[in-house]
């Protein structure tokens, strides 16, 4: 399960909102191997603070962001876009919602620091900037 290392208020649209309840609420979705993903982010949509695509800070990873990120770690600098599961492709760096890195991603902002558990113990990224976000383009259908 995710955790902030400093806690964060998450921002979600209510465009975003509405299709990851319908994401969730899909039963194609709820396979065995998702279960556990899906909850997390269900957990994540509890405590996020719905705004209007219009009102959503620019520097907030919402759905189809693209994001610059550090692994704490190791130094590496990674990009990936945040997507829904069936536009997922780790070869173009299109990452799905439900993936860990996914759910960890959604609603924090630049500057912020992200952990989470993955097999061989818990992995540390810091979000160095929104590349892209659909709505501080105007790309609202997105």
């Amino acid at each position: 399960m995710k955790k902030s290392i400093v806690p964060r208020q998450i921002f979600i649209t209510d465009f975003d909102l509405q299709r990851l309840e319908q994401l969730i609420d899909s039963s194609v979705t709820r396979s065995l191997r998702d279960s556990r993903y899906i909850e997390e982010l269900e957990q994540e949509l509890l405590k996020a603070e719905i705004v209007d695509a219009t009102g959503i800070p620019p520097d907030v990873v919402t759905m189809n962001s693209r994001v610059s990120l550090q692994d704490l770690d190791s130094g590496e600098q990674l990009q990936y876009t945040l997507v829904f599961p069936g536009d997922a492709d780790l070869n173009l760096g299109k990452i799905s919602i439900l993936a860990p890195i996914g759910t960890a991603l959604f609603g924090y902002r630049t500057g912020d620091r992200i952990s989470w558990n993955v097999p061989g113990g818990v992995r540390k990224l810091k979000i160095k900037k929104v590349l892209y976000q659909p709505e501080a383009a105007g790309d609202f259908h997105l």
